[in-house]
C-alpha cells in the first residue's frame, strides 16, 4: 500500500513541475475563468490551482457526478448555448467534445503549445486540443483468476466461465460510451450490437462508474472487469491483488483503446483572453508531466514529455486504430441500442 510519504512526494512532485512554468505567466489580479471539468476534481484541481497561482487568473470550476458527469456538463452547455457561462471546456473523452464542434458551439484556437502533439488529437479547425490519455484496460483479481487464466481480450468478458463475475460501467457515459461508439465504428453496426449482446448474456455487473469498477475487482466482488487506467492504477499502488491487462494488443486483435482528455473554449465564452491562457497552460507540458506522475497515471501526448510513464502507452503496447470523427458519426446510434439493451425493464 502506499504509504504517506508517497503521496506527499507525488504531489510536492506535481506542483514542483507544473510550477517551473513560473515566470512564463505574468499575474492578472482581479480575473477569472469558467471551467466546465470532467476530469476527476481531485486530478484536475491541483492543475487548477496552480494555474491561478501563477497567473492570478481564479478559476471557477464545475464538475458533475461520477456517473453522468461528461454528458451532465455536455447537456449544460447546450442548455446555455444561447447565452454561455462557460469559457473552457475540459473533457475527460473525446467524442462529446467533437459532438460540441459539430453543433458550432467551439471557438477556434491554435495556441503554439498545440503545434507539439500528434495531429490526430487535434481538431482540423482547431477548436478542440487533445492532450493527457488513458487507456481503457481490463483489471484482473489476481486471487481469483489464475496467472494462465487471465484475459487478454475484451472479448473474455464473453467467456462463460466468469458469468456474472465481469463488471464494466453504465455504457451510456464517460469513457465507456466512448468505447462503445469506437466499437461501433471500428467492427461496425451488427457486430458491436452482438458483443455488448453477449455480455448482457453473461451477466456482466453494471456498475455507475470506471471507479467503481476497479474497486469491485479490487474487493473481489468482480473477477476482473473493463475500466481505465487512472482508475486501475489506484488499486494497483495501493498493493490490492490485482493487475492490470492491456487487451487486445496481438497482431491479429483490435488493439487497446486510448482516450485523450481534450479542451476547448466555447464559442462566445465571457472571459475568451483568459480562456486561452488556461488552455496555453493546459497544453504545456509539465502540466502533462504532472498528471502523467499524479495518482492518475495518465499518459503524455506531447512527445517533448520525457516523464517515465507508470502505464503502457501507444508507443509499448498496439494502440486500437480510431477515426473518433466516424465514431461520433456512430455515437447516437449506439447511444440508443445500449440504452434499450442496458436500461430496458
Amino acid at each position: 500500500m502506499i504509504s504517506k510519504q508517497v503521496i506527499v512526494w507525488r504531489w510536492a512532485t506535481v506542483v514542483a513541475l507544473v510550477a517551473c512554468m513560473a515566470g512564463c505567466w505574468s499575474r492578472a489580479g482581479g480575473r477569472s475563468v469558467v471551467v466546465y471539468c470532467a476530469l476527476d476534481s481531485e486530478f484536475s484541481q491541483p492543475i487548477l490551482a496552480e494555474f491561478t497561482r501563477e497567473s492570478g487568473i481564479e478559476v471557477a470550476p464545475k464538475f458533475d457526478v461520477e456517473s453522468t458527469k461528461t454528458v451532465g456538463l455536455v447537456n449544460a452547455i447546450l442548455a446555455e448555448q444561447s447565452r454561455p457561462r462557460c469559457d473552457v471546456f475540459w473533457n475527460n473523452e473525446i467524442l462529446n467534445t467533437i459532438r460540441l464542434q459539430r453543433r458550432g458551439l467551439l471557438a477556434p484556437y491554435q495556441p503554439p503549445e498545440a503545434d507539439e502533439f500528434p495531429t490526430e488529437f487535434q481538431a482540423a479547425d482547431h477548436t478542440w486540443h487533445g492532450f493527457a490519455a488513458r487507456a481503457r484496460v481490463l483489471l484482473v483479481n489476481t486471487q481469483i483468476v489464475a496467472e494462465a487464466e487471465r484475459p487478454d481480450s475484451i472479448y473474455d468478458l464473453l467467456d462463460a466461465k466468469w458469468r456474472g463475475k465481469i463488471g464494466m460501467a453504465k455504457p451510456l457515459f464517460g469513457t465507456t460510451a466512448t468505447h462503445a461508439a469506437c466499437l461501433f465504428a471500428s467492427l461496425g453496426d451488427d457486430a458491436a450490437q452482438e458483443f455488448f449482446r453477449q455480455l448482457k448474456a453473461n451477466d456482466a455487473q453494471i456498475l455507475s462508474g470506471n471507479k467503481q469498477v476497479a474497486q469491485g475487482v479490487a474487493s473481489g466482488q468482480l473477477a476482473f472487469g473493463i475500466t481505465d487506467t487512472d482508475d486501475a492504477i489506484i488499486e494497483v499502488e495501493q498493493g490490492q491483488p490485482v493487475a492490470i491487462v492491456y487487451p487486445d494488443r496481438r497482431a491479429d486483435q483490435l488493439g487497446t483503446l486510448f482516450i485523450p482528455n481534450t479542451v476547448a473554449i466555447l464559442r462566445g465564452a465571457p472571459r475568451p483572453e483568459d480562456a486561452q491562457r488556461l488552455v496555453r497552460y493546459l497544453l504545456s507540458p509539465p502540466v502533462e508531466a504532472a498528471l502523467a506522475q499524479a495518482e492518475s497515471a495518465q499518459i503524455p501526448l506531447n512527445p517533448r514529455v520525457t516523464v517515465a510513464p507508470r502505464v503502457e502507452t501507444p508507443r509499448s503496447v498496439k494502440a486500437m486504430p480510431v477515426d473518433f470523427e466516424q465514431a461520433t458519426e456512430c455515437w447516437d446510434r449506439a447511444a440508443r441500442f445500449l440504452r434499450d439493451e442496458f436500461t430496458a425493464g
